[in-house]
This record gives C-alpha cells, sequence and structure tokens, in this order.
C-alpha cells in the first residue's frame, strides 16, 4: 500500500510539473468522460421525467383501450385508420364481460379556449369523463371539492380546474363557484387541482375536467373515447388486459382469425418505447465514447514510452540498488492509471457543468447519477492500466547497466 501511495505521489507531482503536456495527454479522456456523464445525466432527466409523465396519465395499475395502437410503419398506419371509434358501448361491453375488471373510465380530450372576465387562455386541454374518474389517483384536489356523481350522470356544467389554469384565469381571486366559459359556454368551477409541474417547458398544469356528457354536448358525440380499465387487483392487469381483448372482440364481431381493431396501451407500453428509443442514444454513445478513449489511451502510452526513455537512467539507478521488475513495473503502471484517471475526473466535473448549463438553457432537464460517475472514473483507470502495460513492461525489462550508460 506505502509503495502504491508512493507511486501516486510521483505520477501528481509529474502530472503539476508538466500541467499543459498532462491536460492534453488526458485531453482525449475528457472528452470521453464529458460526454458520457453529459448524455447520462440528460437521459436520466429525461427518463424520471417521462416516467412522471406517464404516471400522471395513466396509473401504475390500470390501462387504456383506444382505437388504434401505437404505429412505427405506414403500413401499421394505414391498417389502423379504419378501426371503428371507441365508444360507450365498447365499455358496458367490458364492464359485463371482464370479470377481473374493477371499473372502465371513459373520456374524450379537446383543445378550447378558457375565459373568466376579461381573461383569456388560447389553448387548454379540455377533459370529458364519466364518474369513474372519481376512483382515479391521477389528479387530486387541491381545493374545492371533486365533481359528484350526480353531476356527473346529469352531465352537468361544472369543472375542476387545472392548478395553472385557475391561477391564470383568477390570480388572487378565489375561483371556486365561479363561472368560466369553456369554447363559449358557461362552466362553474367546483374544484382545483393540485399542481404537477412542467414536462419540457410545457406546463401540465392547463386544463379543465368536465363531465363527459357536458364534453359531448359542447363538442359532439361522435369522437371516438379513450377507455380507462382498473383490474380489481394490480396482480391481474394482465388477465384484465386478456379479458378486455375477449370482451370487444366479442363486442365487435370479429372473427378468430381477424386482427384486433383497437389498440390496448399500458404504462409499461409506453416506457418500453421510451426505453428502446433511449438505448439507441445509448449505442451512439458508446461509440463515441469508445473511439475518443482509445485516441486518448495512445496518446497515453505514447507519453508513458518517451517518459520511460526520459527516466531510463533513473530506472537504471533504481534497479541497480534493489528495485525488482515488478517494482518498476507497478510505478509505471500506476502513473499511467493516476495519469488517466485524473483526466476522467476532470471529465465528470466538466460533464455535470454541461448537463447543468444545458438544463438551465432548454427545457431538458438533467438528473445526476452516482453509476455513471463510477463509470466514467473506471473506463479511464482502465484505459490507463491497458495502454500503461507495454511503457511499464519495456520499462522493466531494461537493464541496468545499458540503462545507466545510457546520457
Amino acid at each position: 500500500m506505502q509503495q502504491f501511495l508512493e507511486a501516486v505521489g510521483l505520477a501528481l507531482q509529474a502530472i503539476w510539473a508538466n500541467k499543459l503536456r498532462s491536460l492534453l495527454t488526458v485531453l482525449g479522456n475528457i472528452v470521453a468522460v464529458t460526454s458520457i456523464i453529459a448524455v447520462v445525466s440528460l437521459v436520466q432527466g429525461l427518463n424520471a421525467s417521462v416516467a412522471g409523465l406517464i404516471e400522471s396519465r395513466f396509473a401504475a395499475d390500470t390501462f387504456a383501450v383506444l382505437r388504434t395502437p401505437p404505429s412505427f410503419t405506414d403500413e401499421d398506419m394505414l391498417r389502423v385508420q379504419s378501426n371503428p371509434r371507441v365508444t360507450l358501448v365498447d365499455a358496458a361491453a367490458i364492464r359485463a364481460l371482464a370479470p377481473s375488471v374493477a371499473f372502465v373510465m371513459a373520456e374524450s380530450r379537446s383543445g378550447a379556449d378558457a375565459k373568466y372576465r376579461d381573461e383569456t387562455l388560447d389553448s387548454i386541454s379540455v377533459r370529458g369523463v364519466t364518474k369513474e374518474f372519481l376512483n382515479m389517483t391521477t389528479t387530486t384536489i387541491e381545493r374545492g371539492r371533486p365533481i359528484t356523481p350526480g353531476e356527473f350522470d346529469g352531465g352537468r356544467n361544472v369543472a375542476i380546474a387545472g392548478f395553472d389554469t385557475a391561477d391564470r384565469l383568477f390570480g388572487a381571486i378565489d375561483p371556486i363557484d365561479k363561472v368560466i366559459t369553456i369554447s363559449g359556454v358557461h362552466f362553474r368551477i367546483v374544484g382545483v387541482a393540485a399542481r404537477k409541474g412542467a414536462l419540457f417547458g410545457q406546463s401540465q398544469d392547463e386544463f379543465a375536467v368536465i363531465p363527459l356528457g357536458a364534453f359531448q354536448r359542447v363538442y359532439g358525440s361522435r369522437r371516438s373515447l379513450e377507455l380507462t380499465v382498473k383490474p380489481r387487483d394490480p396482480s391481474l392487469v394482465r388477465t384484465a388486459m386478456d379479458e378486455t381483448t375477449v370482451a370487444l372482440r366479442i363486442e365487435r364481431r370479429l372473427r378468430p382469425k381477424e386482427r384486433d381493431n383497437f389498440g390496448l396501451i399500458s404504462a409499461d407500453t409506453f416506457l418500453n418505447i421510451w426505453s428502446s428509443a433511449t438505448s439507441m442514444i445509448f449505442a451512439v454513445l458508446i461509440g463515441v465514447v469508445g473511439l475518443s478513449l482509445v485516441v486518448g489511451g495512445i496518446v497515453i502510452m505514447n507519453i508513458m514510452l518517451m517518459t520511460v526513455t526520459e527516466r531510463t537512467r533513473e530506472i537504471g539507478l533504481r534497479k541497480s540498488l534493489g528495485a525488482r521488475r515488478r517494482d518498476i513495473l507497478w510505478q509505471i503502471l500506476t502513473e499511467s492509471i493516476t495519469l488517466s484517471t485524473f483526466g476522467g475526473i476532470i471529465g465528470t466535473g466538466l460533464g455535470f457543468v454541461v448537463a447543468y448549463v444545458i438544463s438551465l438553457l432548454t427545457p431538458l432537464p438533467a438528473a445526476v447519477e452516482i453509476w455513471s460517475v463510477v463509470l466514467g472514473t473506471t473506463m479511464t483507470a482502465i484505459v490507463g492500466l491497458f495502454f500503461g502495460l507495454y511503457p511499464a513492461m519495456r520499462a522493466a525489462s531494461l537493464d541496468p547497466i545499458e540503462a545507466l550508460r545510457r546520457e
């Protein structure tokens, strides 16, 4: 251990004595580690934000029935365009034929303008929902009260406002029981939802929730609905999805060989799609980082070979005084690893700075991950070990007599 610390001390002294040369030597490592730390921080920040967005839309134990599933090719898009609309009849079929389902909420969405006195919001998200909304946990009421089952059944013109909708329309005024216009129709505010925050710079709190009956009076009843299905137990999600598929195929009279003309989507579906997308980013990152590390390692090897040449007499003197082959090998390897890791530490700091600056200047969030720090420094240490091995073996194999003769 003492020998290792002495070798590290000598390496740090060499770095300090040749600051510019040392910085240029590890420049490749700095670029590589800066890249991986910055990208990992941004990707992890995006992952957390996207997961939060998906959780705000889908609870972990629910799934959605849509008119069309996610499509990734032109052929798939053309095929699903003719799918029939999702209606309340589909919701009734699921309730009747899927015993593992606890409830089915139907909803429809539209963009609309909202107005209160002289204040106007040009575009908010309006959600028309059925009374099963009361069983959902994705929206909590901060002020006021929820819409009652009777108001849902009667399609009353009442609304729950998103936090930013209430804040921008009413300011310091209490919004409860105030009347606003949505697409020119009057709605009474009965509650205000808790703040959800922003994602990619876009507010998630500019919305209004109204009964589906009122929504269909304003926007028409021919829109396709989205059904949110919750099983009786979280462990029954897969069973409930299978039963829902059977129920819809029976209700739509599909033959055994016919494709499903609807889509079932869960939070895992979106997370898997996002994971596939980010895996491509990591694949490109590995290529860039690998190339930078190879270039940096070659530079380190060249510098260490030059160092061995400059210190030939010193190595010969140490061997003549009793230093063993492995002592010389370990000394050069330690200096190479220390120099490479020094670049990794600088790159780690720069990576966090780059990610932080990007998160300040753009809507992209950043999140620091300890494993990325460990990965960055470990990779540079391995590079120092691998590319320092040849110079170390060359130094260890020097003949002490010949080394002492060299000028």
